[in-house]
C-alpha cells in the first residue's frame, strides 16, 4: 500500500491527468507519493457525480484529505464567492492542490490540519483516508465534524467493502444524523448533517 498518509521520501515524478467534474474539463498535475497520483480516483468520482455543488455564496467550504486537490479546485470553481480550504498531512499532496489551484485560476487555500484548528465550516467534503485505521479514523472524523456550523452538511464517500455502512451506523450513534445519498461502483455517499452546532463567524468568509 502506498502510504500517502505521511510527505513521501525518494523524488517526485509528475505527470498530467484530464478529468470532468461537474460538466467542467480540469487537467490536473499529480505524482507519486500521494492518494490515487495516476487518476481521479473512482470513489471520488462517485461523491463528484452523486452531489452537486452548493450554490455560490459567502460560504466556508473544505477539502479533508485534499491530494492533488481536485474537490478543492472544483468547488473554487463553482463557488467563487466561497474560500475553499484544501487541508491534508501529505506536504507533496499540498503542493500540488497549489499548483492545480493556479492552473485552473482559481483561489483555495492550502495547509495541514494545524493550520485551519479554528476554521468553522458550512460543508465539508471528504473521501477520508479509511485505511489509517478505525481509531484514528473516527478520531479524524470527530474532529472535523465538530466544525461545522449549524445546519451544516459533510459528504462522505466510502468503499462499501471498507465499513461504509457501519460508519454510517457509528456516526449515526454518535450523534450525527447520517443518510446514504447514492451508492455506485462498490461505494456509498454518505451526508452527514450538523445539529445544535455553533453559527458561522461573522467574517469568516
Amino acid at each position: 500500500m502506498s502510504h500517502y498518509f505521511v510527505t513521501p521520501d525518494g523524488p517526485e515524478r509528475r505527470q498530467q491527468i484530464a478529468a470532468r467534474i461537474w460538466g467542467d474539463d480540469y487537467a490536473f498535475t499529480t505524482a507519486n507519493g500521494v492518494f490515487s497520483g495516476s487518476r481521479l480516483d473512482l470513489g471520488t468520482s462517485v461523491l463528484l457525480r452523486s452531489v452537486a455543488p452548493p450554490p455560490d455564496g459567502p460560504l466556508r467550504l473544505l477539502d479533508l484529505g485534499c491530494g492533488f486537490g481536485p474537490i478543492a479546485v472544483a468547488l473554487a470553481r463553482e463557488c467563487p464567492s466561497a474560500q475553499v480550504d484544501a487541508v491534508d498531512v501529505n506536504d507533496r499532496a499540498l503542493e500540488l492542490t497549489r499548483v492545480n489551484a493556479a492552473a485552473a485560476g482559481v483561489r483555495v487555500r492550502v495547509g495541514r490540519p494545524e493550520d485551519f484548528a479554528d476554521a468553522v465550516y458550512d460543508q465539508i467534503w471528504s473521501n477520508p483516508p479509511i485505511r489509517v485505521g478505525k481509531e484514528a479514523l473516527h478520531e479524524l472524523l470527530l474532529t472535523w465534524l465538530s466544525r461545522l456550523a449549524r445546519g451544516g452538511l459533510a459528504n462522505l464517500v466510502v468503499g462499501r467493502n471498507l465499513g461504509a455502512d457501519s460508519l454510517q451506523a457509528w456516526l449515526d450513534g454518535q450523534g450525527w444524523p447520517t443518510m446514504r445519498l447514492a451508492s455506485a461502483k462498490g461505494f456509498r455517499v454518505l451526508q452527514v448533517e450538523a445539529r445544535g452546532m455553533p453559527d458561522l463567524p461573522t467574517g469568516a468568509c
